[in-house]
């Protein structure tokens, strides 16, 4: 699939199932987040790759992480935090570990892994396999982090979640009419 094609093509996945991505795979979609610009040449991405059970700690991770956040959070709601993970058959965690004090700015480093994680999406949907890019409030949270084996000062910018595409997310039809504005120098 040529680059053009995958940007015009590519949407979330609404359901994802076995079979999920192989480890080549796997493998081959974080070589194209590590194209992505890196001022400064940082290598600011983390990356922590969940299948099978581990799924499930991930899950149990973001449930404690809700539960702090809000004690009197429902156990319906638990479960469903909990399961969340179990929604594809692997789940990629991005994060952007800083340099702080660095002429790059860290605005620009989590930036930097943004790319990245768009990198990925295309990367995956080129391989012919559906994924979700989502975060939420576990992002934030410290024993989230500690699970997935990340520094608690790492931003964490994706859960990617990768499967077999069942159901497509809908094609957007985007027009770029009132969103530019062109400054010609020339005139």
């Amino acid at each position: 699939m040529d680059l053009f094609t995958a940007i015009d093509t590519r949407s979330s996945s609404i359901k994802l199932v076995e079979p999920g991505p192989t480890r080549a795979q796997i493998e081959r979609i974080i070589a194209a987040a590590v194209r992505a610009p890196d001022h400064g040449k940082l290598a600011p991405w983390r990356f922590a790759v969940l299948t099978g059970s581990a799924r499930t700690i991930f899950g149990n991770a973001m449930a404690l992480a809700l539960k702090a956040a809000l004690p009197t959070v429902s156990e319906t709601q638990l479960t469903a935090e909990r399961d969340k993970p179990l929604r594809a058959p692997a789940v990629i965690a991005v994060a952007a570990h800083l340099t702080r004090n660095h002429k790059v700015p860290e605005s620009e480093q989590v930036q930097a892994v943004a790319a990245a994680v768009q990198n990925m999406f295309l990367a995956a949907h080129a391989l012919g396999l559906g994924v979700m890019w989502k975060t939420g409030k576990a992002a934030e949270a410290s024993i989230v982090k500690q699970a997935l084996g990340f520094n608690q000062d790492d931003v964490i910018v994706a859960f990617l979640y990768l499967g077999t595409n069942a159901v497509p997310g809908p094609q957007r039809i985007l027009n770029t009419e009132g969103l530019v504005h062109w400054i010609d120098a020339t005139s």
